[in-house]
């Protein structure tokens, strides 16, 4: 019995130490932004930045490496310097572009294949690309972002952003459901354009009618699409009415806003008509995706006229900056519609009392330096001085650059645009939001679905936008106060609308826009993300 004993307590205690050791061997998430993730290049050749910086200049060529992520080996990855401003030849810190599945296809980590590996140029307090990215995923397609700790050849080359390909398979699917269709960059390079094209257009989706031209200006990800991105450009400064039938506008919309709430210059809101890529649906229409957010929250300056803005102008941006510039046609075309040009206002108006009334935004940056200090503190080819690093929140950085601290720059302007009068009204209020059941001890069973809201503060117009059973895109439909569709009485700001399936369909997803004489307003707050939801089965419960 005692050797029984002991035998079971052996196998229980290995049994434990292999439960933990499995623990303990569990892959870091490749991007879980409270971890500074670990990644070690071992290349064979001793001058290895050489041959980068001339694979840089003669292509996209890679160089073999052993890359090691998080404990993982990838043995013949590849590796190139990437970046288009932040790259520079000769210097000890430039992005980085690897590859883990250069010769083998199924070397992944946790089913990534690609590493974008961001060096923060301009950026002392190390912060704009990975928390401008945790708030614009918040409101639309993004890329997720952390920090890495990278070394090569075992000495530390630094610590860089690590951001999410919106290349990946996992990224298009996440927001798309699909990999295959249309999908462009924008080319950075494109200051001379062909013979007969418009120059200096970059990703301004002004209309030009060669197909040479569009070559130019983007570059085509995808092996086709290249007529559908004129389309676009066509009837968006054509035929504007049209333009939900080929662009997702409402997300379009949040990009713009985020753009300028957060004074992301280096972008199509900008000087150039830059960094961000755009996908086309299932559906048809394109989508921009943000990228690129190193020169983010100031660092970045001008705005295509004039000289550089200083701070107290970067502070006072104003909202509706490029309004009138027809040479942004998203933003002037958009934004020249009544009601897309209150959807927009209410996007920054969100996007500011979320991050920045809310304090959320100060936390958070906080919360992030805290995490990568000791990294910056260690990493021999910084940037900037971590005494720069420790103040970069609350004061200017450079002489010449002149980086605006991110405190310093957004806490005047949540200030300004607090009270900014396209931005200080009050949107209507959503309230009670209900579907109908079935009434006690009844025997008639609920076949549609009869959805009701309270709506406050002088609501002039209510639309439901749903789908049933999860299928299709959303189907729009007015909410009404007039009594006739079970709402009580009329105008008591009770809005009703009765939607009945027609194949035998179950459930129903659905968000209310609501909007007044100056804002819009939704119900869910985070409709983008988050549904209301309804059963057949469960009204009749």
């Amino acid at each position: 019995m005692k050797h029984l004993t002991i035998s079971l307590f052996l196998l229980l205690f290995g049994g434990l130490q292999i439960a933990l050791s499995q623990k303990a061997a569990a892959p870091v998430e490749l991007f879980d932004t409270d971890k500074v993730q670990s990644i070690n290049i071992t290349f064979k050749q001793a001058n290895w930045s050489y041959y980068l910086d001339s694979l840089r200049f003669n292509g996209d060529g890679l160089l073999a490496a052993l890359v090691e992520v998080n404990g993982q080996k990838f043995e013949n990855a590849g590796v190139r310097y990437r970046g288009f401003k932040s790259f520079a030849p000769g210097t000890p810190r430039n992005p980085l572009h690897v590859v883990l599945d250069m010769k083998d296809k199924t070397q992944t980590y946790q089913g990534y294949h690609v590493l974008k590996l961001s060096n923060t140029l301009r950026d002392p307090s190390m912060l704009r690309e990975v928390l401008g990215y945790e708030i614009a995923r918040t409101y639309m397609p993004a890329p997720k972002a952390n920090f890495a700790k990278v070394t090569i050849n075992g000495k530390m080359y630094g610590l860089l952003a690590n951001i999410e390909s919106v290349n990946e398979e996992q990224f298009l699917n996440r927001y798309f459901e699909s990999t295959g269709n249309a999908f462009f960059k924008v080319n950075q390079d494109a200051d001379k354009a062909p013979t007969g094209c418009k120059n200096n257009l970059y990703g301004s989706l002004e209309y030009d009618a060669a197909v040479t031209c569009y070559e130019n200006n983007f570059d085509k990800i995808s092996e086709h699409g290249t007529k559908e991105l004129m389309e676009l450009a066509r009837i968006l400064n054509q035929e504007t009415g049209k333009i939900e039938t080929i662009l997702n506008v409402d997300r379009t919309l949040w990009m713009l806003a985020f753009n300028n709430a957060i004074v992301n210059l280096s972008s199509y809101t900008g000087q150039h008509s830059v960094n961000y890529y755009l996908y086309q649906d299932n559906n048809g229409r394109f989508t921009p995706i943000v990228w690129d957010l190193n020169l983010a929250f100031g660092s970045f300056k001008n705005i295509g006229s004039g000289s550089d803005l200083k701070l107290k102008a970067l502070q006072e941006l104003d909202p509706l900056l490029q309004f009138d510039n027809p040479t942004k046609p998203l933003i002037s075309q958009l934004l020249g519609d009544a009601n897309y040009n209150k959807i927009y206002r209410s996007h920054m108006r969100t996007i500011v009392q979320d991050w920045f009334i809310s304090g959320k935004f100060e936390t958070r940056a906080k919360e992030l330096q805290k995490l990568i200090r000791n990294d910056v503190n260690a990493d021999p080819n910084k940037y900037y001085t971590i005494e720069e690093f420790d103040v970069s929140l609350d004061k200017t950085i450079g002489r010449k650059s002149k980086i605006p601290g991110l405190l310093e720059l957004m806490t005047r302007r949540t200030s300004y645009l607090k009270s900014h009068p396209d931005l200080a009204i009050f949107p209507p209020d959503i309230l009670n939001v209900e579907v109908e059941k079935r009434k006690s001890l009844s025997n008639q069973k609920m076949m549609h679905f009869h959805i009701t809201a309270k709506v406050d503060k002088y609501p002039r117009r209510v639309e439901l936008f749903y789908r049933l059973d999860g299928k299709g895109s959303f189907s729009q439909v007015t909410m009404l106060d007039d009594g006739k569709n079970d709402d009580g009485t009329a105008n008591n700001n009770v809005f009703g609308v009765t939607i009945v399936p027609q194949n035998g369909e179950e459930s129903i997803e659905y968000y209310i826009q609501a909007e007044n004489p100056g804002l819009v307003s939704y119900s869910p707050a985070n409709y983008m993300w988050e549904k209301h939801k309804s059963t057949l089965e469960a009204l009749n419960k």
